[in-house]
């Protein structure tokens, strides 16, 4: 099992809370919040990177400042926060890697991509605690990983370089002809599997998707061993996403890395808008996932 070295370490410790568990809010998404500030594609084009930059700004001061760290893109966001004083010094600072959205093969396999000329070095100049990478991955198709595994083995080699911490991210999803309720029925698997290619890859932090069952959440933690892992919120609605943390911390997890279940139903190009809602909707939102964070804090920290 590979171990963070004591750089890496130590920028773990800054993504997580005073007790010890990951509390990170991300809004690295580009395409996909657009989608919620505007329904009409014609309209989602004309919204700039410098006002979705608005949008992630008022995040990190609502949202992030009451977290550990935030997780930002470095095409609207970054070095913007930094530089314009919205980033509280005591708050880490994690930087995609991953360019929006994925190009297709003939059969339905996503190719993740990656934002030109940021790597580790960049995200160190530009203030970044760590790095984040997802891929796709479908584990029953070796064929379909074999560009994605390489993009991921890159960035783990880079960032290794640099001594710097990077978390890795994964995403399941439906290959074409597939029914709803066969791939719902395939997560557990693919998600203990995608774990698992993540893990033999070199990952040493995992941000990863709901694993589906509480079985499936302790087989991942069995799987991981000593490497930690997030579950993130897919875009669920909050009460979902509040019951999947709590099934997902009884069972090991180490934390929460949370979006739009938080803020998706907050944004708007209305800026005082969002700063109403974030602050009376999304801030308690928060609050709630951090009080079942907390509860198992002490468990997780006599297991390790």
């Amino acid at each position: 099992m590979t171990r963070m070295t004591t750089s890496e370490l130590r920028g773990y410790q800054q993504i997580c809370a005073p007790n010890g568990m990951m509390m990170v809010i991300a809004c690295d998404q580009r395409g996909g919040m657009r989608s919620l500030l505007a329904n009409d594609p014609a309209e989602q084009a004309k919204i700039s990177d410098a006002t979705l930059g608005e949008t992630k700004s008022d995040i990190v001061q609502y949202l992030a400042s009451a977290a550990s760290c935030v997780l930002l893109d470095p095409i609207c966001a970054v070095p913007k926060v930094v530089d314009d004083g919205v980033l509280a010094r005591d708050v880490a600072l994690l930087i995609g890697l991953d360019a929006s959205g994925f190009d297709k093969t003939p059969e339905g396999y996503r190719l993740s991509r990656l934002v030109p000329g940021i790597d580790a070095r960049h995200v160190r100049a530009m203030g970044g605690t760590g790095g984040k990478i997802m891929v796709y991955l479908r584990a029953d198709r070796p064929e379909a990983n074999i560009h994605n595994i390489d993009i991921l083995r890159r960035c783990i080699e880079d960032f290794a370089r640099e001594d710097l911490l990077l978390v890795v991210e994964f995403l399941t999803y439906e290959l074409p002809g597939e029914s709803r309720e066969d791939y719902v029925a395939k997560v557990p698997e693919l998600v203990l599997e995608g774990t698992r290619i993540c893990l033999d890859c070199g990952s040493k932090v995992l941000k990863l998707p709901y694993p589906g069952t509480a079985e499936a959440c302790a087989g991942v933690t069995r799987l991981a061993g000593a490497v930690p892992w997030a579950v993130l919120s897919a875009g669920v609605d909050h009460s979902t996403f509040l019951g999947q943390v709590e099934t997902a911390m009884r069972n090991g997890a180490s934390g929460v890395i949370a979006g739009r279940a938080l803020w998706k139903d907050c944004i708007s190009l209305d800026r005082k808008e969002t700063a109403d809602r974030l602050s009376t909707i999304a801030v308690p939102r928060l609050r709630e996932i951090q009080a079942v964070v907390a509860r198992y804090a002490g468990k997780a920290a006599q297991a390790a």
